[in-house]
């Protein structure tokens, strides 16, 4: 859930608390290029505030006026669609002939938004899932490799805390490592017992964490939404805090160095601490994508690019392999 969901999720209780009347509006599917992803959603009050976005534009104008109109009353939710026809998706302002699948739920059950408030709280991923035929919300578990599924009938969208980076160093490279990774809706978190660059750290939004890396990824109770890169190339601070991190359910967990230190890296955890060879596996090293970054902007732009990959359950390809399929398909890559 991004900074911006969390914000819908947050509006509908404060709403629900005030005795507001609001719909709840969910992108369930696209076609073409639709300006918000399956399962981004927003709210709409009963006098047409707005919390979300399912289009940046038009088409919440036009759910505004559906809502002032009392078009949007009743129970149960329905299907609504938007650029259907070409002329459609010029009037709502949707790119390259875009579609727009939504779920219009006009009165959301408050209490499984309770719920899942609460399990995003506690650290757990969630699924919500919407029967529009009998008008029934259901919560249960979740975990990262469930992805949204739509039928037609039954809607269900993965939720779950706020994305985390924590960031071992406080260095060249994790400076800019902490800004772009706030651009992508991380909570950035750094942990650097040494001084000389703790002092210093002044990147705004990044939070300076006391102590020793190690309490530190135990103290977070890192979740499945949680990241750690180990950067001091300190082995006393590194391999404690990768000892923690690689136990814990992270989605990632990477270090850096060269290839050869990173083999001597997993020899020493596998030898000396209570890790399994799975646990061991689990780690990126050397961290980043092999994309020839040099500069601490570019190895950091390669660190994220890896995160990004793991998040989204993608496996990068090669360059080399990205040429190789160019040449098939008679495209050229300059």
């Amino acid at each position: 859930m991004d900074s911006q969901d969390s914000e819908v999720l947050a509006a509908v209780r404060r709403w629900a608390a005030a005795g507001h009347r609001f719909a709840l509006v969910t992108v369930a599917r696209t076609w073409g290029s639709a300006p918000r992803p399956p399962g981004a959603w927003m709210a709409l009050r009963d006098d047409g505030q707005v919390q979300g976005s399912v289009s940046g534009g038009c088409i919440e104008d036009d759910l505004i006026a559906r809502m002032a109109a009392g078009e949007l009353r009743g129970t149960r939710p329905f299907i609504q669609r938007y650029g259907v026809t070409p002329d459609e998706a010029r009037r709502f302002g949707l790119p390259c002939g875009g579609v727009l699948e939504l779920v219009v739920e006009p009165a959301p059950d408050i209490a499984s938004l309770n719920e899942l408030a609460q399990r995003i709280a506690a650290g757990q991923l969630a699924l919500r899932s919407i029967d529009l035929d009998a008008g029934a919300v259901a919560i249960r578990d979740g975990c990262r490799s469930d992805q949204l599924t739509w039928d037609g009938r039954f809607l269900t969208t993965l939720h779950g805390p706020a994305w985390r980076l924590l960031i071992i160093g406080a260095g060249q490279i994790s400076r800019y490592l902490a800004s772009m990774a706030q651009a992508l809706d991380y909570q950035v978190l750094i942990c650097d017992p040494r001084f000389e660059y703790s002092a210093g750290w002044d990147v705004p939004g990044a939070t300076l964490l006391p102590g020793m890396p190690d309490n530190a990824v135990v103290d977070l109770a890192l979740d499945p939404r949680s990241a750690v890169v180990a950067l001091t190339h300190d082995p006393k601070l590194d391999d404690m805090a990768l000892l923690e991190a690689l136990k814990s359910p992270a989605f990632y967990v990477g270090a850096l160095g060269s290839r050869a230190n990173n083999a001597k890296r997993r020899a020493r955890l596998l030898q000396h601490f209570d890790l399994s060879e799975t646990e061991v596996a689990r780690l990126h090293g050397p961290v980043g994508l092999p994309i020839g970054s040099r500069t601490p902007p570019e190895i950091a732009v390669s660190i994220l690019a890896e995160i990004t990959a793991t998040k989204n359950c993608v496996q990068p390809s090669t360059a080399q392999e990205r040429h190789a399929t160019a040449g098939r398909s008679g495209c050229r890559i300059e």
